[in-house]
């Protein structure tokens, strides 16, 4: 009997051996794939299987297919915990996510423990990268940073006039308001109106009548694309001129269909465009071939997944912590948004923020 219990096991080494490798190495995408600010999740995600089709073309990751594992949290931070949760039950070894810093930084304590490398496309919250986490990183920027550019634009373009800060009161919206804030207020420019408003109303109109009364001329927004489409909306029903300013929560085309042609002037801030970057170029035609305008985070999530290939390259491994140590060791990455380096909290060491312009249905830079 033992005698073919080996004979068997010989042969089913064999057969193994002469078999092509069907091992996978599953990477989660984590966003709101449903909810309203599901034009964000798709940007992550389409970035994300753009990636993996791209790496498994060429042979795999350590020679292992991507398998893409999809979770949706629904821009809710109890359910970007679910997800993360899942993710680690499942194995997965790597994130692309989240979009909501208000679900990226709890979501990322899970992944802490679980031993998972979690890489944010979109979440700037500084609070994301400040808790001492190894595995946690991003491919954006950072709400002080982006303020701190915001500031200097009303400073050195807007001086004079009236200016009210609204935010949605989120992690992102809020941070990201106070931020500029604070960047103005130093610069001696103090706002007219500090407001908080409640994501997911549908009626602005007592906040609009408030900016009115004031007569405020620009107006800064924390938060995202739904509630920035409906305040200018809302403003030109009323018949204010008001000039919205905001930031990267905005990009994506659907903010101009929800405000209409009233977006006409809205300043936002965001990096330099990466669809215009020469190192993009070859995987922006690929991404017009399918239809798909890699705009906003699209590139931005593609870049977090050539991080993580090229740490796992240098490591010849698929561990995350060896991984992460790689990644936060300064190496540069060659990615879509240009070379990126780490520091030890996660962030990006070469960043640039900029001001652009919405005319036309899309934003331009200025």
């Amino acid at each position: 009997m033992k005698k073919f219990l080996f004979a068997g096991l010989a042969l089913s080494a064999t057969l193994a051996m002469a078999l092509p490798a069907s091992a996978q190495v599953k990477v989660g995408v984590g966003g709101p794939i449903t909810g309203a600010n599901a034009t964000f999740g798709a940007q992550l995600k389409n970035g994300a299987e753009q990636w993996a089709a791209d790496v498994n073309a060429a042979g795999g990751l350590q020679g292992q297919k991507v398998e893409i594992i999809v979770g949706d949290d629904a821009s809710k931070p109890e359910q970007g915990i679910s997800v993360a949760n899942k993710f680690i039950a499942d194995g997965v070894k790597f994130v692309i996510g989240h979009f909501n810093s208000g679900v990226s930084i709890p979501a990322s304590e899970q992944y802490a423990e679980g031993g998972v490398v979690a890489i944010s496309p979109a979440s700037t919250n500084p609070k994301l990268t400040e808790r001492g986490l190894t595995n946690v990183f991003r491919t954006c920027g950072r709400d002080d940073q982006q303020g701190a550019v915001a500031a200097e634009y009303i400073e050195k373009n807007l001086k004079g006039k009236k200016i009210a800060i609204v935010h949605d009161k989120t992690p992102y919206g809020k941070g990201l308001a106070d931020e500029t804030q604070k960047a103005m207020n130093k610069a001696g420019i103090k706002e007219v109106v500090y407001e908080g408003i409640n994501p997911g109303e549908k009626d602005y109109s007592a906040l609009v009548s408030k900016l009115k009364g004031a007569n405020v001329d620009i107006l800064y927004y924390g938060g995202l694309h739904t509630e920035a489409g409906l305040l200018v909306r809302q403003m030109r029903d009323q018949g204010l001129k008001t000039v919205l300013f905001s930031g990267d929560g905005i990009t994506d085309k659907e903010f101009w269909t929800i405000a209409g042609p009233g977006a006409e002037g809205t300043l936002m801030t965001f990096g330099p465009d990466p669809r215009k970057n020469p190192a993009a170029a070859k995987v922006v035609e690929e991404f017009k071939k399918k239809g798909i305008d890699p705009e906003g985070y699209v590139l931005y999530s593609y870049a977090a997944g050539q991080v993580i290939q090229q740490a796992a390259d240098a490591t010849k491994s698929l561990d995350p912590k060896k991984v992460a140590e790689y990644i936060h060791s300064g190496k540069s990455f060659d990615t879509v948004l240009g070379k990126l380096t780490f520091d030890k909290k996660g962030d990006r060491t070469n960043l640039d923020y900029v001001v652009y312009v919405w005319k036309d249905g899309g934003y331009t830079e200025l």
